[in-house]
């Protein structure tokens, strides 16, 4: 079979299966099997795939056809210009969430933190953490990063990507619930940054298929309204940051007023940052002096 054909029937194939983005998944997947770029099947579409190539582009289509998510497939997902491993143990990392990232280090860069100490709750794949910690390195700030989960099979992610991006060390990570892994550290950290499971049970259809099926619930929802997590943070976050020390958390499209309308007297300066879609992403608040 010829690499065109093969490509248009993976494509048909996928698209029959309700697939968004076949020709996107084909091809990734194409380039994946063959180790070649995109550059690579455009400008050869007569190439012939072996016998082991074909049954190989074959079952990974199969799989994307299943509804499983590309990144799990190719184990791969880009995050603010870095590569990470990604496997069913995590959530897939967002382009969204690149404003968490973004606006984390703009407070550091306005406040002029020369040594920040900042902790991710939820971390996951690891992305927030090594982001931030990656930029502040660039920057030669000597910053204290520490990154939290509930399980440690993320956390073993999380530590494979800071090896990969060369970044041992510069992450601490701990397993526990929320914050207890740092709770001694009371009144320590410059700031709590969060990407919290925020779906309410009550909106488990209209999450794409992909993602409850195949993405781990733990990271996706968060009781009937996708606030329980957020009514345990917050608190424990004051607890833990300075007097001025920062709050940033993600939220879902319809909870900013709900998230909002948790933080109590002790945060200040509350505002919300929207994503490119003007949609409110990220919550930012400043625990008081």
């Amino acid at each position: 079979m010829r690499l065109k054909t093969a490509l248009n029937e993976a494509i048909r194939r996928l698209e029959e299966q309700g697939i968004g983005a076949a020709r996107l998944s084909a091809e990734v997947l194409l380039m994946q099997v063959l180790g070649r770029d995109r550059a690579f099947l455009l400008a050869h579409p007569e190439q012939p795939l072996t016998e082991r190539e074909a049954q190989e582009f074959g079952d990974l289509i199969g799989q994307r056809a299943s509804g499983r998510p590309l990144q799990y497939i190719t184990g791969h997902q880009e995050f603010y210009g870095l590569d990470f491993m990604v496997t069913p143990a995590v959530l897939i990392p967002r382009p969204e969430t690149e404003h968490l990232v973004e606006a984390a280090l703009e407070i550091i860069r306005a406040e002029g933190m020369k040594a920040p100490k900042l902790l991710d709750v939820g971390t996951g794949s690891g992305c927030i953490a090594l982001a931030v910690a990656h930029e502040l390195k660039k920057s030669g700030a000597k910053a204290e990063v520490h990154a939290v989960d509930i399980s440690q099979e993320a956390l073993d992610v999380a530590t494979l990507n800071a090896e990969r991006l060369q970044l041992t060390g510069a992450v601490k990570f701990h397993q526990g619930d929320l914050l207890a892994p740092v709770e001694e550290q009371s009144g320590m950290f410059d700031l709590v940054l969060s990407n919290p499971p925020y779906v309410g049970r009550n909106e488990q259809d209209k999450v794409q298929r992909e993602v409850r099926e195949h993405e781990p619930n733990v990271a996706v929802f968060a009781g009937e309204q996708g606030l329980d997590v957020y009514r345990r943070l917050i608190p424990q976050a004051a607890r833990v940051l300075k007097p001025g020390g920062w709050l940033l958390l993600e939220i879902g499209y319809s909870i900013e007023r709900e998230v909002r309308g948790l933080l109590g007297p002790e945060w200040t300066l509350l505002r919300t940052v929207p994503d490119l879609q003007g949609i409110p992403r990220v919550v930012v608040a400043q625990r008081a002096s």
